[in-house]
C-alpha cells in the first residue's frame, strides 16, 4: 500500500530533526573539544613528548593519548590536518601543559623545541675533563668521527686546553651536536677574552690575548677565592716585570701528568718539564686550566701590590708577601709549623 503523503512528511522531518540533533551535539563536542583542556583528570603535571622527522599527525595524538593528554586522538589528528598544522610541525622535544587547549597545543608544536638541557662547566678544570663531560651528556648527540685533534683544526687552534668558557650551557636533543656545543664554549671564551685585552691596563707584561689565557688559567688553579685573584694576578705580573720565575705549583702538576699521586716532592719541583715554572722562565706553552672570566679579569687588571710571594694558610686563602724574608716567615707559620 502506498505511503500516503503525511506519513513521508512525517519520516522527512523526522530523519531532519535527527540530523539537526546529530549536527547540533556534534558541533556542541567540537566546541568542548576546541576550547578544553587537553589534559585528563589524571594528568595534572606537564608531559614531555617528541616530534620525530616526518611525525604523522595521527602518530603525534596517539602519543599524547598515551600521556593522559588526548582524550580524542582522532579528533586532534583530524584538527592538525583541517588547519594544516601537521605540515608545520617543528622537529624537537615539548613540554606539554595539561591546561593547554589544542589551539594552544598547535601553537607551541609550530615553535621550537621547548626541553633543553643543560651543562655546567666548572672553571679549574682541563680540556680533557671538559671533553668526558661533554661526551657523555644525555640527549645530546654525538658526533662519532670527532676527535680531540679534528676539534683543534675546526677551531682553528694549535691546543684546545684553556679555550673554553666555564660557565653553564643550554642544549637541546634536536638541532644540537657535541662539536655545535664545543662551538659555542669556545666562541664565548674568544669573545671575552678578546673583550678583556681591549680593556687591560696598560703596560702589562703580557704580549697577547693567548698569554693573558695563560696566566689566567695559573690564577684559577691558584685560588678558589674570587676577592684573591687579582692580588693573586698582581704578584704573578710583578715577578714578570723583574723576570722571576713564577714558581707555581699548579703549573708543576700540570707538567707532570699522570705521575701526579696528589703531592709535590722536591724532586718533582728540580724536574725540568715544559710546564715547570720553577725551571723555566716567563709564562708555560699553554694554559694549565679551562679559567673563569673572573681570573681574566683580574689579570688583565690586576691589583697594585708590592707583593712578590704567597702562602696558603691553610683555610683556602693566602699570605702575601713583598720580600723573601717575609715570604719564609709565612711559610713557617702557616705551613712548617702545622707539620
Amino acid at each position: 500500500m502506498p505511503f500516503k503523503k503525511p506519513l513521508l512528511n512525517f519520516l522527512f522531518l523526522s530523519l531532519i530533526s535527527l540530523l539537526v540533533v546529530w549536527l547540533s551535539v556534534t558541533a556542541w563536542e567540537l566546541y568542548r573539544f576546541v576550547t578544553s583542556p587537553i589534559g585528563t583528570y589524571q594528568t595534572a603535571q606537564a608531559q614531555v613528548i617528541e616530534v620525530q622527522p616526518g611525525q604523522s599527525s595521527s602518530g603525534l595524538a596517539q602519543q599524547l593519548a598515551q600521556k593522559g593528554l588526548m582524550p580524542h586522538p582522532k579528533w586532534l589528528a583530524w584538527w592538525m590536518r583541517w588547519q594544516g598544522v601537521d605540515k608545520r610541525l617543528r622537529i624537537g622535544e615539548y613540554r606539554i601543559d595539561p591546561q593547554w587547549t589544542p589551539s594552544e597545543l598547535m601553537q607551541h608544536l609550530q615553535k621550537d623545541s621547548s626541553v633543553q638541557y643543560q651543562i655546567t662547566v666548572v672553571p679549574g678544570i682541563t680540556f680533557q675533563q671538559l671533553w668526558q663531560q661533554v661526551r657523555a651528556l644525555p640527549k645530546l648527540p654525538h658526533q662519532s668521527d670527532l676527535t680531540p685533534e679534528k676539534l683543534a683544526k675546526t677551531l682553528g687552534v694549535k691546543q684546545l686546553e684553556g679555550w673554553f668558557l666555564p660557565e653553564t650551557y643550554a642544549y637541546q636533543k634536536w638541532g644540537d651536536s657535541d662539536l655545535k656545543l664545543f662551538k659555542r664554549m669556545h666562541l664565548a671564551m674568544k669573545k671575552t677574552l678578546d673583550a678583556a685585552w681591549e680593556k687591560r691596563e696598560k703596560n702589562l707584561p703580557l704580549k697577547s690575548p693567548y698569554e693573558v689565557l695563560i696566566l689566567a688559567s695559573i690564577v684559577e688553579k691558584e685560588t678558589g677565592q674570587a676577592s684573591e685573584r687579582p692580588l693573586i694576578a698582581g704578584v704573578f705580573i710583578n715577578r714578570l716585570r723583574k723576570r722571576m720565575r713564577l714558581q707555581s705549583d699548579p703549573t708543576v702538576i700540570y707538567g707532570m701528568g699522570e705521575l701526579y699521586q696528589g703531592n709535590i716532592r722536591k724532586k718533582d719541583l728540580r724536574t725540568k718539564t715544559a710546564y715547570n715554572t720553577y725551571r723555566i722562565n716567563g709564562l708555560p706553552p699553554t694554559p694549565i686550566c679551562l679559567p673563569s672570566q673572573s681570573a681574566i679579569e683580574a689579570v688583565v687588571h690586576p691589583a697594585k701590590t708590592q707583593a712578590l710571594y704567597f702562602v696558603g694558610k691553610g683555610d683556602g686563602t693566602h699570605q702575601f708577601s713583598n720580600s723573601l724574608k717575609q715570604h719564609n716567615r709565612a711559610v713557617y707559620q702557616y705551613q712548617k709549623k702545622r707539620h
